[in-house]
């Protein structure tokens, strides 16, 4: 069994200079293909269910396949709920079996957002739950505008709240389809300089490949975000399928053509955020060790 928390994996990282990603599950066959990544590459994993795969699939039963998939690997996985507005949202998770929480008050007053943390925090500790929470506004691509962080609230609230992850907004954007993200590395400093925790980009897809790897190696940014890049891998594989093979018609056959796109493109990722760790162990070509 090797469920873990975001400690477990983020204490290392910021240990060794590399990151872990974190990585959007919206069903089973990505959320198995995240996993046979991380089995390939021996590198710890963050499976995300977010407010679309919430709303898409049950939180009880999201909760078991995320137990079930990290119970059975050898690396250490975190099963983690990301951007939950409220307290019910981050209970429901842990009465259902996730382990690490993202309290995402970030639209809201520095005090009003301190306040909603601190419950969830209080909850969490309860449980051995890890907690992330968001200063500054992380905006979308052709949508809501971002809200840069500042360093002073992010101070405060780290001190105030007792997290153990902080997701700031310093040019990461969600939802780009290209790598075209400029980092602002003056107020990411500025950030580093007055606090202490493991810091979060969300919106990794659209940060550049080769800046993903210089923060993840010399930065404390220790957990990427990346959703978008998944989800054109699976609806690329998806796509080319369904044109070659017109007849099929058999659901299973036709998602489970996808795993190895998905698998492909999360090892990949993690790769590159670990490229800096030391004794990584990447194991290239390992078999899947899941049945479909």
């Amino acid at each position: 069994m090797t469920v873990a928390s975001l400690k477990d994996v983020l204490g290392p990282a910021m240990a060794d200079h590399y990151a872990v990603a974190g990585l959007v599950v919206l069903g089973w066959e990505d959320a198995r293909a995240y996993v046979d990544a991380a089995e390939e590459t021996q590198l710890p994993l963050i499976l995300q269910a977010g407010p679309g795969c919430r709303k898409h699939m049950p939180v009880p039963l999201l909760g078991k396949m995320f137990r079930y998939l990290a119970e059975q690997a050898s690396v250490p996985v975190v099963c983690h709920i990301d951007h939950a507005r409220s307290v019910v949202e981050c209970q429901e998770g842990i009465d259902n079996g996730f382990n690490s929480v993202m309290i995402d008050g970030s639209m809201l007053p520095l005090d009003e957002n301190i306040a909603l943390t601190q419950k969830v925090v209080n909850l969490a500790k309860r449980h051995g739950i890890s907690v992330e929470g968001e200063i500054g506004i992380v905006g979308y691509s052709g949508g809501a505008a971002s809200a840069r962080t500042p360093p002073q609230d992010a101070s405060i609230f780290e001190r105030e709240t007792g997290i153990d992850a902080l997701a700031i907004s310093v040019g990461n954007l969600h939802l780009q389809t290209e790598q075209k993200a400029v980092i602002d590395m003056t107020a990411l400093r500025a950030i580093e300089a007055v606090t202490a925790v493991p810091l979060v980009l969300h919106g990794g897809s659209g940060i550049p490949t080769a800046t993903r790897q210089f923060l993840a190696s010399s930065s404390r940014v220790k957990k990427f975000n990346i959703g978008t890049e998944l989800r054109m891998a699976f609806g690329t594989a998806l796509r080319t399928l369904l044109a070659n093979q017109p007849e099929e018609y058999d659901r299973i056959n036709i998602l489970r053509a996808t795993i190895p796109a998905s698998r492909s493109v999360a090892a990949s990722v993690m790769r590159e955020l670990a490229s800096c760790k030391p004794d990584k162990g990447v194991i290239d070509g390992a078999p899947n060790l899941l049945p479909y």
